[in-house]
Parts: C-alpha cells; structure tokens; sequence
C-alpha cells in the first residue's frame, strides 16, 4: 500500500482547476492546512482565477496550468503527494496516466470512465487510489444509500426497492421566476438533459423505457417536509449502478432528477418544438432574434402571428400560466439577438434562458436529495425515506460547490492520512469512506434524515398482471 502518512513534512495537494465547484474544496482544506500540515498547489489556465482561489493563504500557490502542455503537467504532477482534479470529466484521462506514472493517489468528482477503468489493475499493483465519483450525484448519492442498504443487509434484510431523487434548484427565497429554477450548475446540460437514448429502469419486476420525446412527461412526485412538493424525471439509465450496488434482485430501480412541479411540463414544450436539438446548425443564428429563433419551428402562415402559431401547435390557451412561463424568458422578443455564430438549436435556447436564470449576486442555490428503500425483515415488509436538504451559503459557497467539494477534500484527506486502504480505481461505496465522510458531512450542514415509512411497493407473493 502506497501511503503517505508522515506529518514531518508538508503533504503538497496538488488541485487542477479552480472553477466554481473547487470553492469550498479549497477553503476547507486550506482551514485544515496548518493541523495536517498541507501545502495546496492550486493550477487553472487562468492564473487570475488561482489566485482568486487561493486569496493570498500562506498554504497555498496558484500556477497557471494548461493540461495540454505535457511538460507543465508532468511538472506539476511530480510536486504533488496527492492530486484532486476538477477538470471535465473527459480531461482526466492525461492526469490520470501521469499520476499511476509519478506514483501518486488521484481523486476526482467525475463519473469513472472506460479509460479510467482500464487502469485499475495498474494503479492496483502500485498499491495507489484512484477515487471517482465521490462529489454530489455522483457521490453523495452513492455513500448514503450504500449506508441504509448495507444496514438493511447487515439486519438480514432484502431490498425489494431503491428509487433515488437528486437536484440542484434555486432556493425558496431567491426563487423569483414563475418556472421556480434558475441555473445552478452548467446551463448546457440542463438544456441537454436526457438525450442520447431512452431512460430504463425496473418497476415491481419489469423493465420500462421512457423515450426521449416523453420524457419530462412521466413525472413522480416528492414531499420534503418545509419545503413543499417537487417532481422528478427519469435520469437515462438507472440500471447502471444495480450490480455496483449489490441490488441484482431488486424489484424496483429508478434515479431521477428532481425540479419543482410544473417545470416538466413546461420544458416539454421545448423538446417538442425541437429547442433542445444540438445535432445541426441553424443558419444565420448571429443575427436571428429571439422571436425568429421561434418561428424558425412553426410553419409558415401569410397573416398569424408567431405567438398566435406557437399556442395553436403547442395547444395551449392564452390563460394558460404554461403561456406565461414562455412570455417570461422573452422569447417574442423582436430586440433581442441570438448574437452566436453557427449555433444549434440548443446553444440558442441555453443563450435565452441563461438572460433569465442566472443566479443573481444575492441569490442562493439549493441541494434535494431523496432516497427511497423498501424491503423485506422478517417476513415484514418496511420502508425507509432517505431526505437531504442543502442551501448554499453565497455566490462563491453555493450549496453545489459545498455538496461537490467537501466529499472530495474528506476523500483526499483520508487518503493521505491512511485511512482509507482500498487501492485501485474506484467510488466512494465501501465503509471506510462513506461512514467518516457523511459523518463529517453533517457538521457543514449535509444531513440526511431517515424516516419510517408504510412500504409503497407490491407483494411480491402475490400474483402480478
């Protein structure tokens, strides 16, 4: 095992990328920096926002770093006892090679790649930690269901359900649009969302298929206590983490995506139109209004008007508040332009709708996580509800770069304290990382509280058309 435990010397923490999600990350291990004796190497392409980041701390060095450039890279990585990267997730696969190279424990908040998969049994052998997927969803996702199924299991329980709820919202009180969301993390895969394919998943035993055009209209519905009722839409593919999970035998499976009510239906209209679509260019988009980016999908009529055209084919009444939700993001406008060369559908409508929902100075984000566990004790069939609300603190400390950056710092730190033992490539689903981490989670205000609840799926003994 390739540990690096000795407080003698200062442990250099190297940390690529300094965007939005890296805030808290790097406040919290620079609070730690002097007890645990840590040195942060904090690189992003642009020095300006490093040394933003690292506001001057005595701990802390900001480098301009461009990932591409091998040799400033290798250099970097070579300085480092432990290496946190923050870039997209399609950029570690460089970082990673170096890091099993210069033999150093790596951890990112990124989904694990094939690429990242292929170097497991080599990080293995030289006894180094590669953790992914150890930030919001995934991560905190992951660490608190694996804490509730592993106590099931331990009791002697069977799951028969797991059904899994995150978003990023704005919160109750900067939530001042009639859709009741504002971007909170990157617009352009909200406007992508659930693309690519249908959404799967597993119901009291059989397999469903939701299709990209019915998407956001096969909503569930949520209750969280004190801050109302929200919905949520099928995330693409919520059988990916069956096997992972332990739950080969589950009855029920599903991982959604949670928004207020009402803005599922609402955002259909945008993929019914064909908004959403990033597969084509529209021509002459730099100079196109918002009002005929609209037309630009409804057909032609010598005397209607654009907004008289878009009720008719969307069916909607002119008291309609879906009417209103539309009027709101001025997509009439004959002032405003699109102002963007060569731009799809999609990159058009992010540009509208970021004029609308982007957070405002003073305004607050929000975290929901809901989790849902039915199962089988004794003969007795139970459920637990699993409920994390988190709201962020400002612009710079929102709830999204407190949910994504801690659990990332947590793992890191574990790691070069020896705690956590595990090698090779892997996320946050054994006990020696998820117990520590939620634990420490809830003094920042990340707490899950677990209620009882009456089972809301089937017998499975009973006989099921």
């Amino acid at each position: 095992m390739f540990v690096l435990n000795n407080h003698n010397f200062m442990r250099t923490i190297l940390i690529i990328g300094a965007g939005r999600s890296a805030s808290s990350l790097i406040q919290y291990l620079l609070s730690k920096s002097e007890k645990e004796q840590l040195h942060l190497i904090i690189g992003d392409l642009s020095m300006e926002l490093a040394e933003k980041k690292t506001n001057n701390h005595p701990n802390a060095t900001p480098i301009a770093l461009d990932i591409f450039n091998t040799q400033q890279r290798q250099e970097a990585i070579q300085k480092a006892t432990i290496v946190i990267s923050m870039l997209p997730a399609h950029l570690h696969i460089e970082v990673a090679k170096d890091c099993v190279l210069f033999q150093k424990h790596m951890v990112t908040a990124s989904y694990i790649s094939e690429a990242m998969q292929a170097l497991d049994a080599e990080v293995k052998a030289k006894g180094l930690i590669f953790m992914n997927e150890i930030g919001l969803d995934p991560g905190i996702d992951h660490m608190s269901a694996m804490k509730v199924i592993d106590e099931i299991k331990e009791k002697g329980g069977k799951i028969l359900l797991f059904e899994s709820f995150c978003g990023g919202l704005v919160a109750p009180e900067s939530d001042t649009n009639i859709w009741n969301y504002k971007f909170t993390w990157a617009p352009r895969n909200v406007v992508l969302a659930g693309q690519g394919g249908a959404a799967k998943f597993i119901q009291e035993g059989a397999y469903k298929y939701i299709p990209y055009c019915n998407l956001f209209r096969r909503t569930e519905f949520l209750e969280v206590e004190g801050y109302g009722r929200f919905e949520a839409y099928s995330n693409r593919d919520s059988l990916k983490y069956r096997s992972i999970y332990g739950l080969d035998d589950v009855l029920t499976l599903y991982r959604g995506t949670i928004r207020r009510v009402g803005f599922s239906k609402a955002w259909n209209m945008f993929v019914q139109l064909g908004m959403t679509d990033d597969s084509y260019i529209m021509e002459g988009s730099e100079a196109m209004t918002y009002r005929q980016f609209v037309n630009s999908f409804l057909p032609y009529h010598p005397t209607d008007s654009v907004e008289l055209k878009m009720r008719h084919i969307l069916k909607i009444d002119q008291d309609d508040i879906m009417w209103d939700k539309l009027v709101e993001l001025d997509l009439f406008s004959k002032a405003k332009t699109v102002g963007l060369k060569n731009a799809t559908p999609a990159q058009i409508l992010e540009k509208i709708l970021t004029d609308s929902w982007t957070l405002q100075p003073e305004d607050k984000d929000m975290i929901v996580m809901y989790h849902k566990f039915g199962y089988e004790l004794n003969g007795i069939t139970s459920q637990i509800d699993s409920k994390m609300v988190c709201i962020g603190d400002d612009q710079m400390y929102t709830a999204m770069a407190k949910t994504v950056g801690l659990p990332v710092a947590m793992a890191a730190l574990l790691i070069l304290n020896g705690k956590i033992q595990t090698s090779g490539v892997q996320l946050p689903i054994q006990k020696e990382v998820y117990e520590p981490i939620l634990k420490e989670l809830e003094s920042y205000g990340v707490v899950f509280n677990e209620q009882a609840m009456p089972y809301m799926g089937y017998n499975p003994d009973k006989v099921f058309n």
